[in-house]
């Protein structure tokens, strides 16, 4: 009965997600409320204040809007968007899925899921927007390519899966491949028919006080500013690909406060004005985005309190008759709740996986399906941590950016479980 109740209060939050009421009231009260209903009174509060010591996740998105908000300030980001506008819009059709398979690609680098969000979307979003994508499918463009790190053999949900199968890390990553790449063709494609579908692609006006277009043709781009907004994310890539290992070492937080200090040095505005705008940025960032992540924290926590999430998880793993599809299907419905893809992927690949011959199927494969599933999951969460970072760079409800992949990211499951399961 409890269970019952539970899953109608998860109807009714993600009602009024739908219907736009503050996110942040209601993904607090209904966890909350569904604490109450599983005895576990401490529960928000506990989830509240395991919220507050998100160091790793704090620390990427506070100084990735606070270096933002410093690309305002000193027109860099103008400088940038006027000296790719014209290509961008000349590229038509393709610019959405391209968005989504460079944050692919670069994913596989910046393995966390929320931290390339905030890195790639400061930059990529305001260009989308500015060439008259819709904010909701230009945040949605971003977070729909979050799951490239699984092409990484250093990985973390890699390496279980090395684990369980007793293979390579090498060895997986080819195993599941194409699977992989072709879920994010798809994704990025999926999105695109919808942007056409609701109009979006194109035709967007932004309000004239974030207009940062030169419409007179009378703006002067310099080069060497339009360049400060993609240095941290070069350097993080350059690190993180060892083509410079020095770079090996640097955090987000990290490239963005060397970004900033090049951007003083390009131009010369007050060191004071700048530090003034950086920590005013921080501040935005944690009302705004950091304020939704600890809510949907909440929520999370009083999903696990009445015993949702484990209910799930236990119902995946009991029935073995039907593992080819409860690995794809039960890890992703998991992502879509929760806001992560770790969770359902490394209890399925600790308890299913290694019985993976006795349905006739390889560990290796299943493992690689429930990762997957988990992570496509996440990607049309409206709690994960990385859509919130999206949604909130664009101006735009968590709700609208997950609605809009959520076609691409169900389509996308479905081909894996079909290519990795069925052949």
């Amino acid at each position: 009965m409890l269970i019952v109740l539970s899953i109608i209060v998860v109807f009714i939050t993600v009602y009024c997600l739908v219907k736009q009421y503050e996110t942040r009231l209601v993904l607090f009260c209904s966890g909350v409320i569904l604490a109450l209903m599983g005895g576990d009174v401490m529960g928000p509060f506990k989830a509240f204040s395991h919220a507050m010591l998100e160091s790793k996740l704090f620390e990427a998105i506070i100084s990735v809007m606070g270096f933002a908000f410093v690309m305002k300030l000193t027109e860099c980001d103008k400088h940038l968007i006027n000296l790719l506008i014209k290509p961008l819009k000349k590229a038509g059709p393709l610019l959405i899925p391209a968005t989504t398979l460079v944050t692919l690609f670069i994913n596989t680098s910046i393995t966390s899921s929320a931290g390339c969000s905030a890195a790639v979307g400061a930059i990529l979003i305001p260009l989308l927007m500015a060439a008259g994508v819709h904010p909701a499918i230009a945040a949605a463009s971003i977070y729909a390519g979050t799951y490239g790190a699984i092409f990484n053999p250093g990985y973390a949900q890699v390496a279980i899966i090395v684990d369980v199968a007793k293979s390579t890390p090498v060895a997986v990553v080819a195993n599941h491949f194409t699977a992989l790449l072709t879920a994010g063709v798809i994704g990025a494609f999926s999105l695109l028919a919808v942007a056409y579908v609701r109009k979006e692609n194109n035709g967007y006006e932004l309000p004239a006080e974030k207009m940062v277009e030169d419409t007179t043709g009378t703006f002067k781009v310099n080069v060497i500013r339009a360049f400060i907004p993609l240095l941290p994310i070069l350097l993080l890539v350059l690190g993180s690909m060892n083509v410079i290992p020095a770079f090996k070492q640097l955090q987000i937080s990290h490239a963005m406060i060397i970004g900033v200090f090049c951007a003083f040095i390009v131009t010369r505005v007050s060191p004071q004005k700048i530090s003034k705008e950086f920590w005013k940025g921080v501040g935005d960032s944690f009302g705004h985005v950091f304020g939704i992540i600890i809510c949907a924290l909440v929520f999370v926590g009083g999903l696990s309190s009445v015993g949702l999430i484990q209910a799930l998880i236990s119902l995946m793993i009991s029935n073995p008759s039907i593992a080819k599809i409860s690995s794809a299907v039960g890890p992703f419905l998991l992502g879509v709740m929760s806001g992560s893809g770790d969770a359902a992927a490394v209890a399925f690949n600790k308890a299913v996986t290694p019985e993976a011959a006795k349905f006739g199927l390889t560990s290796m494969d299943m493992g690689s399906m429930a990762a997957i599933g988990g992570a496509l999951g996440r990607s049309m969460s409206p709690v994960a941590g990385g859509l919130i970072i999206c949604s909130t760079l664009a101006g735009v409800s968590p709700m609208e950016v997950a609605k809009r992949n959520a076609p691409g990211m169900i389509l996308a499951c479905i081909a894996t479980l079909i290519l990795l399961l069925y052949r």
